[in-house]
């Protein structure tokens, strides 16, 4: 059975939304599976620190997962699901537990900076077709990660 969804948004419009929103889905998927990671493997003097820091941001990370494919569900779009599904949709490569701190510091940063740039084109598209609850999702999500860019920035000893 398959009813009509009416939400004021057209069909396209949904459509548009869901698929920018899935780049973003798979994005955050990899920064989350990546930051758990590094979180698990980080090393040196400042452990726990960055050990504490990195879970911090995984857990955010993991409670976004969920909002975002459930409004490409409210889309009426089916959600993306699966390794090998998620790593065609995503450019951010899996993380190097060999790597020390400081390079998976830079490279998560470097991550939520794509991130960032994934969200801003999804953000652009929901507005341009009117998803005001779209945009709500995106500009919380941007907040959110420009503020672990940000932290990783500074705990990095950069501007």
């Amino acid at each position: 059975m398959t009813t009509t969804i009416d939400t004021g948004l057209t069909k396209t419009e949904r459509t548009d939304v869901a698929r920018e929103l899935t780049k973003v889905l798979a994005d955050s998927y990899a920064v989350y599976l990546k930051t758990h990671g590094y979180h698990w493997n980080i090393r040196g003097p400042e452990f726990f620190a960055l050990h504490t820091l990195l879970e911090t941001q995984y857990r955010e990370i993991w409670e976004a997962l969920d909002t975002i494919a459930e409004r490409i569900r409210a889309l009426g779009e089916f959600a993306p699901q699966g390794y090998a599904t998620f790593a065609n949709l995503t450019a951010i490569k899996d993380g190097d537990p060999e790597k020390d701190a400081q390079a998976m510091l830079k490279e998560l940063m470097t991550d939520h900076e794509t991130l960032i740039a994934t969200t801003r084109a999804a953000l652009k598209s929901a507005d341009s077709d009117g998803d005001d609850v779209s945009v709500d999702l995106l500009t919380t999500r941007l907040a959110s990660h420009e503020k672990a860019a940000w932290m990783l920035r500074s705990t990095l000893g950069s501007r």
